[in-house]
């Protein structure tokens, strides 16, 4: 029998076939010829350098428009495994990494309903959707690409007649011509207010339809395995980044954040008004059929008081209640005066209502449960806006107000004790440092105003503020000048040592030496007596952000996971003996390098000392558009988080003791490895090579954020440059260097020459835990690259980096190979190797054509360039899509 996947696959290229021209396959033919004769004999084929521009660009398009099907049919795939998998679940064989799991182990652990219920109560998922530009497809061709995948589930699900089948392969036939002659790269770059909207789209579409599913998904686990339904809290609220975050981002101005919320309220409002109409249709229950609850009757007179409805349409629903209610709180909805607070009551009347009528079943499974979940996770602002800005611009702000105000002029120049002197006494004190219209540099302006639109928000919505990011967090002072700046905002008030905030400042620390320095900070911090009432302001709690990305593009991949892993232990033990409350809030992006990988399999693998039920991640550019792009991916995704979380935080999941030395070699592995990564991006001649050869320059021009490709402005140097350019450069050549570079070098002396120490590995390796998230997100990245292509790029001038690129692999390769027990990478994934072996031809194709672009780019003269870019970004969204990750 054919496999679903395949078949879905070769019907859907089958009628791209029906539409593309026989020009376009005979380029993409004869290139992929070319490709393959430069595989087999090591190097470049000067007749690359025949290929006309109209052939290559049609060439890019249709492998393009492959991999785009390819990956919608794969993404169907995989809801309709989890639709099988669920259809042959049972109460005692759940499906894998399923809330019945979760619920079904700790029952079978004869864990009490009361207990599970309380720690459900301290379960906190905070997804954060961020701006990061690692999206490289327009809104409109994933638009035509969600079509064409609705089109394929329809012929997948309806068994269609003859005459339906047919037009269905007429759909699709339209909509891939209509793709074929849409650009794939935009004309212009995204403004910040199209990214506050796109991260709208998914919050208000399928995030929206998610979360209450995902507490029917709990709530019946509980029903199976413990014979009971009680009331649960919303474990699962989001956040976002999009419109708040201006690290680096000029384009993030105040009054852009004051669009940002009002665009999220305004949809906010738009989802619940659409939700009481499906209640106003379906709750047609009459008072002369059922008893009407006195509350509801109660509160229809207060109604009819304080603002009457239209008197014709009180006499249409004479014996509805409901519906007079429900038009109640329509007319209500978007009120300054009704709160997200007022309006959960009202559907918890209507609920209550519901079950003194006799109608439970509708009361607890019904829409009005699901409204009511929405209404407790989404309230009246969608997601809460977090801000966050550079320490760096803190640091500038807080010296000139201080200079203005008389207090000192050198604050910059200041050493840390000296500055938390400062920071304390402006802190003991209720004024203002400046005047209210002062004159200050724009840059202190602009941040202030900024601050000064997040107190108006919060003062129509606390719940629509979230944290305060402190990028780049070195000090304690990092974080003690942003408290001064909230209280210039207004946003924070000290009085007989009692703070009011209403908003959690949370350093972010990125750097290797930062993730080490990380619990010292947070204990000089909670000894400062001023910050123990700004912790004891907001609940005793803190929050805690580590960086992924930089902490790798720093160190290397190894040493930034060791260091992230031992960072979390000791800042988890920092704030337990303190007595202050925590979350981690994880920056991941999409690729291993950037702390990508699977989820679930993180979250188990993390300090027992961290297993508190709270936790925050970032969700970026192509994760977001994959994992929400489907009602049962955004599903899965969830279900698979809260397993974990449920799982470490109840601790049903020990990983059993490591070998006693393991800790030491780890921190040797993480030094040797981060020397041998080092040793790379240091040597002189890489930086030139790596800028000449790969697309990273043309990758700054994909119009594909608001972000700046670089922190700084002028030329891009290493350290300026942004963690994402770095690894989509990478990820584009086939090297995938930042996912697995150091590692062979540090094995190779630490562990395989001692046999001991590799034993010792294995056993780690085999019982989970994090050694094995380390291992096989490395081996995911490994069987990725394909240095063989990869050397197309490297040119002579940089065979011998090239040569020392590959080197290190092969010590990797061994070094995994000898761990796992496996004979090729990935064998413990044939779903991804097969798919990574399928996608080779194609990808090696577009791989031939940008080597030749870029090498016409760089010999080309300026008035042929801006043609040459248009091509050279088409190879980039290629490569994006064939390798299904940017950055």
């Amino acid at each position: 029998m054919t496999h679903p996947l395949a078949r879905d696959i070769t019907w859907l290229t089958t009628r791209l076939d029906e539409v593309e021209t026989d020009t376009a396959r005979a380029a993409v033919d004869r290139i992929r010829t070319i490709a393959t004769g430069m595989l087999e004999r090591g190097d470049l084929d000067p007749a690359l350098a025949t290929l006309d521009p109209v052939d290559i660009h049609a060439a890019l398009k249709l492998l393009t428009t492959r991999f785009h099907l390819r990956n919608k049919a794969e993404q169907i795939h995989i809801a309709r495994v989890n639709r099988e998998r669920e259809r042959e679940a049972t109460p005692t064989r759940p499906r894998p990494e399923s809330l019945a799991e979760a619920v079904g182990t700790l029952a079978r652990d004869d864990v009490p309903l009361p207990t599970l219920l309380e720690m459900l109560a301290t379960l906190d998922i905070r997804p954060t959707l961020t701006a990061h530009p690692t999206e490289s497809r327009r809104r409109s061709v994933m638009q035509k690409q969600t079509r064409i995948g609705d089109l394929l589930t329809d012929r997948n699900t309806s068994d269609p007649t003859p005459t339906e089948l047919a037009r269905l392969e007429s759909a699709v036939r339209q909509t891939l011509g209509l793709l074929l002659a849409t650009d794939e790269v935009r004309s212009r770059r995204l403004d910040v207010i199209d990214e506050v909207r796109n991260g709208i789209h998914y919050l208000a579409g399928t995030i929206w339809d998610a979360i209450p599913a995902l507490e029917r998904d709990l709530a019946d686990a509980i029903e199976t395995h413990y014979g009971k339904r009680p009331p649960l809290p919303v474990f699962v609220r989001y956040r976002s980044w999009i419109g708040g975050d201006r690290d680096g981002n000029p384009n993030v101005t105040a009054e852009l954040t004051r669009s940002a919320f009002a665009e999220m309220r305004n949809a906010a409002v738009a989802g619940h008004r659409a939700g009481l109409e499906t209640l106003r249709q379906e709750l047609s229950v009459s008072e002369r059929r059922v008893p009407i609850a006195p509350a509801l009757v109660a509160a229809i007179r207060d109604v009819e008081a304080e603002r009457p409805l239209d008197p014709d349409l009180v006499r249409h629903l004479a014996h509805e209640p409901f519906r007079v209610k429900i038009r109640s709180m329509q007319q209500r909805l978007g009120d300054a005066g009704y709160s997200a607070r007022g309006f959960i009551e009202d559907l918890t009347m209507l609920q209550d209502a519901l079950t003194h009528a006799g109608l439970v079943e509708s009361a607890t499974r019904g829409p009005v449960a699901d409204a009511i979940v929405r209404a407790r996770a989404f309230g009246f602002h969608l997601a809460a806006l977090d801000l966050r800005q550079h320490s760096r611009v803190h640091e500038a702000a807080v010296g000139e107000m201080l200079a203005a105000a008389g207090v000192t002029n050198d604050y910059a120049t200041l050493d840390e004790p000296a500055r938390l002197r400062a920071l304390r006494r402006e802190l003991a004190t209720a004024r203002p440092l400046l005047a209210r219209h002062a004159e200050c540099t724009p840059e202190t302006r602009e941040l202030l105003d900024a601050l000064a639109v997040v107190a108006e928000a919060a003062r129509l919505d606390r719940d629509a503020v979230g944290s305060y990011i402190v990028s780049f967090s070195r000090e304690a002072s990092d974080v003690l000048e942003v408290l001064v700046l909230l209280r210039e905002a207004g946003l924070w008030t000290i009085e007989n040592g009692r703070v009011e905030c209403p908003i959690d400042v949370a350093p972010l620390f990125e750097t290797v030496d930062d993730l080490e320095r990380a619990p010292a900070v947070m204990r000089a911090l909670f000894a400062e007596p001023v910050y123990a009432a700004q912790l004891a302001a907001r609940g005793g709690f803190q929050e805690i952000m580590l960086g992924y990305s930089d902490s790798n593009k720093d160190g290397g991949y190894w040493a930034a996971n060791w260091r992230l892993q031992g960072g979390q232990d000791r800042l988890a033990h920092a704030c337990i003996e303190a007595g202050v409350a925590f979350r981690f809030f994880h920056g991941r992006g999409g690729t291993v390098a950037r702390g990508g990988g699977r989820a679930h399999r993180a979250i188990l693998a993390s300090p027992r000392a961290s297993r508190n039920g709270r936790i925050r991640f970032t969700e970026q550019g192509e994760v977001i558009s994959f994992r929400y792009a489907m009602p049962a991916l955004a599903r899965r995704h969830l279900e698979q988080i809260a397993n974990a979380m449920i799982l470490a935080t109840a601790d049903t999941t020990p990983a059993g003791p490591a070998p006693p030395d393991l800790t030491t070699v780890m921190e040797t592995l993480a030094e040797r490895s981060r020397a041998t990564y080092r040793g790379l991006i240091d040597d002189p001649a890489f930086w030139p090579w790596f800028v000449e050869r790969s697309p990273v320059l043309h990758i700054g021009e994909l119009p594909i954020a608001s972000r700046p490709v670089s922190r700084g402005g002028g030329d891009i140097t290493f350290d300026r440059l942004r963690a994402i350019p770095w690894v989509f450069a990478w990820t584009q050549m086939r090297y995938g260097t930042p996912g697995w570079y150091g590692i062979g070098a540090a094995f190779e002396t630490v562990v395989l020459s001692d046999p001991s120490r590799l034993d010792d590995c294995r056993v780690a390796y085999q019982r989970g835990g994090y050694l094995r998230a380390f291992i096989d997100n490395a081996q995911q990245e490994m069987a990725r690259a394909r240095l063989s292509v990869a050397r197309w790029y490297a040119g002579s001038a940089g065979a011998a980096l090239h040569t020392r690129l590959a080197e290190e692999f092969e010590r990797a390769e061994r070094a995994v190979l000898a761990i796992t027990g496996q004979t090729a990478l990935l064998d413990n994934n044939p779903v991804i190797q097969r798919s990574i072996h399928e996608r080779n031809p194609d990808t090696d194709t577009i791989n031939a054509l940008q080597v030749e672009l870029l090498r016409r780019w760089r010999e080309a003269p300026a008035d042929e360039r801006p043609a040459l870019r248009s091509l050279i970004l088409l190879s980039v969204n290629g490569l994006a899509a064939a390798m299904q990750s940017t950055g």
